[in-house]
């Protein structure tokens, strides 16, 4: 087995470039090598289009593990003249960044100018990110952050405000078999597995594409060159459960949606097959809890507002027991979706509103219902004329609210369903005063 990664482009390279991972060996050299981020590093990809107008600034490279962060901060690296320096938050301190900031500066006095490669940068605290802002400022610094988790609630917004955020894909089945294929070129060797052992490895990977290609690394390893391994053979050899879906059902996406659309169409029997079957192939239990959750909200919102709460505890209970006990807890919350009235009301009216924010702007509320904790407010006519509910018949003014320039929108229509069907007299009842006190 020494020689088994030894190829034509290979044997040249010296014994320790043979020791490398497959997925180091792997690591693209040109934008246009990396696989599954086409929306960056395509033709009219963003980072693309930023190299061709002349350089990129500081970026927060945004997305799940093994989709590609780290390599794409080399390979812009790369296309500069600038030093680069790594280093990763889990390891490193406020007296690690002191150094760098400094060899920093010394190398701008020498006219080079220094990126400097964060990977997991939301471990710093916000101490430790405020940091960066004055090397940033004064360019001292080109910062490339990497994180797995959401910059909006990880990050300083003084830190965002001056770095652009990337969002990297996770790895769909067709990029996955990409990376497969891109290794057995450089192996010059097929893939030790029949058609379904493919998608097995795929699907073990779960998007990530350093995943798939230690996968494959273990596989090229542990196998004689005319072997061709199926499922179970997969299992011996990689000591691990193959979340293996139905092939006619297309995997994993196909049975979540099954899931989502048998709560949504009131079945709880085909609700718990489908969280059965996933939850059988090896499928995270806390991302089927996270769906399970966004159903409450979407498809069964406030004509039963205890669906969102008997979710949450199911989560919560499967943090606290694990698996397989928690197990339960997620099938419990499924027949109950599946077997709550329904209402996609709440969901409806939300998208309503998010489109009338983005086409109205930044339009003032009506100055009766702004606070005026000043005299020039006050003199401006900030709070003039608000009518304190809780004073008027029926604790109900009906004011308006909305925008002066935008007038009374619509956008909730409780369904005559469940616990909407109270809210919706209520709001007919409120309608009718509002118009009654000419104020419709």
């Amino acid at each position: 087995m020494a020689g088994l990664f030894e190829t034509d482009e290979t044997k040249s390279h010296s014994g320790d470039d043979l020791n490398r991972p497959l997925a180091d060996r792997l690591r693209p050299k040109e934008l246009s090598d990396v696989v599954g981020q086409e929306h960056l590093t395509g033709e009219e990809g963003v980072l693309t289009r930023l190299f061709s107008a002349g350089g990129t600034g500081s970026l927060v490279l945004w997305g799940p593990p093994g989709t590609g962060k780290t390599t794409l901060a080399r390979l812009i690296a790369g296309k500069t003249d600038h030093h680069f320096e790594q280093l990763s938050a889990i390891f490193s301190g406020v007296s690690d960044l002191k150094k760098i900031f400094e060899s920093a500066r010394l190398r701008r006095s020498n006219g080079t100018a220094t990126i400097l490669f964060v990977d997991e940068i939301h471990r710093f605290n916000r101490a430790q990110q405020d940091s960066f802002l004055p090397v940033m400022e004064d360019g001292t610094i080109t910062l490339i952050g990497a994180t797995t988790e959401n910059p909006s609630f990880e990050l300083n917004a003084a830190l965002l405000s001056r770095a652009r955020v990337l969002t990297l894909k996770r790895h769909d089945e067709e990029s996955l078999s990409q990376l497969l294929s891109k290794a057995e070129e450089l192996i010059d060797r097929p893939l030790p597995v029949d058609e379904e052992g493919r998608e097995a490895i795929i699907a073990m990977a779960d998007g990530d594409g350093r995943a798939v290609l230690t996968l494959a690394e273990e596989l090229y390893r542990s196998t004689l060159p005319d072997e061709r391994l199926g499922v179970d053979g997969l299992r011996k050899i990689l000591q691990r459960r193959a979340p293996l879906y139905d092939k006619g059902q297309d995997g994993h996406y196909n049975l979540i949606s099954a899931l989502h659309k048998s709560v949504r169409g009131s079945d709880p029997d085909a609700a718990l097959y489908y969280l059965a079957r996933m939850l059988d192939a090896g499928e995270d239990p806390l991302y089927l809890g996270r769906r399970l959750v966004r159903m409450a909200s979407e498809d069964i919102g406030l004509a039963d507002p205890q669906a969102l709460q008997i979710t949450l505890a199911a989560k919560d209970a499967y943090d606290y027991l694990g698996s397989p006990e928690g197990e339960l807890a997620l099938a419990q919350a499924c027949v109950y979706l599946a077997s709550a009235p329904k209402s996609n009301a709440v969901y409806t009216a939300y998208k309503m509103a998010r489109a009338s924010a983005q086409q109205y702007g930044s339009l003032l509320p009506p100055k009766h219902i702004l606070n005026a904790p000043t005299k020039l407010m006050g003199a401006e006519g900030y709070g003039v004329g608000y009518q304190y509910d809780h004073d008027a018949p029926d604790a109900f003014s009906g004011q308006n609210y909305f925008p002066t320039e935008m007038g009374r929108q619509k956008y909730y229509e409780p369904v005559e369903r469940g616990f909407e069907r109270d809210i919706g007299k209520r709001l007919e009842y409120w309608a009718k005063l509002r118009k009654q006190r000419g104020q419709s």
